[in-house]
């Protein structure tokens, strides 16, 4: 599949952390399309996480670059990049627990010098649970509902491309269906979406493109359908 016109894409990407540290990615290649939802699986320790968080420049690449709607922004900070249209949801320590859900959202539009309540009305609609415990402390939520409050947060600087990092760690398999489902309605948005994810067979089952990596290289690539019926995917990585 060509990744040559990709929204964003992380092309042949090399590096580790730090200035000495070891390389994680091999020649990696990660890419996402306008509007379509593109989740990277794999065993444990394969660099799911490292390349998506290459994509965000949280990594000294060695080789390789990264590009946003046809721009170079291999030397751009993680700030910069999220003023350049790119939200981050790490895995952990995503929300402000001590204040309100509304609180949280207000934070993320930090960069934000215009009015952003037609935004904060946006996410209330896509995430209607947000709307009702708007002056909730976040942390009394739910889990489930701690990361719709994190993926909101990330939405107030309305970005054109979203990382997740493994969005439904830790929830039942209930409310990961319902954060797939409120994943799916951003990416109709227009929004493209690239996410880590442990639950490889839900993720696929959702996802426009895969990315199966092992030890930081690219295993197999192909359509969450492709993948889903590949016989040596499902054995590997699937369970059989």
């Amino acid at each position: 599949m060509s990744t040559e016109n990709a929204f964003l894409i992380g092309d042949g990407m090399t590096g580790g952390y730090g200035k000495s540290g070891p390389d994680i990615l091999h020649d990696c290649t990660i890419a996402v399309n306008k509007g379509e939802i593109a989740v990277i699986v794999g065993p444990n320790g394969a660099g799911k996480s490292t390349a998506m968080k290459a994509t965000f420049g949280m990594l000294n690449l060695r080789q390789g670059s990264v590009r946003l709607d046809g721009r170079d922004i291999t030397d751009l900070t993680p700030q910069a990049r999220v003023a350049a249209g790119m939200g981050f949801v790490p895995q952990t320590s995503n929300i402000f627990t001590s204040m309100t859900v509304e609180e949280n959202l207000e934070m993320g539009a930090f960069i934000r010098r215009d009015d952003f309540r037609d935004t904060i009305a946006q996410i209330y609609d896509l995430f209607p649970i947000l709307k009702e415990k708007r002056n909730q402390a976040a942390g009394e939520l739910s889990g489930g509902q701690r990361q719709q409050v994190a993926v909101g947060r990330a939405l107030m600087t309305q970005p054109k491309v979203l990382l997740l990092d493994e969005p439904t760690a830790g929830v039942s398999p209930i409310v990961m269906d319902e954060l797939f489902d409120r994943i799916i309605e951003v990416a109709r948005t227009g929004i493209s979406i690239l996410m880590v994810e442990q639950n490889a067979r839900q993720a696929l089952e959702i996802a426009d493109k895969g990315y199966v990596l092992v030890t930081g290289r690219n295993a197999h690539t192909g359509t969450g359908k492709d993948l889903l019926a590949d016989p040596e995917v499902r054995q590997s990585f699937l369970g059989g």
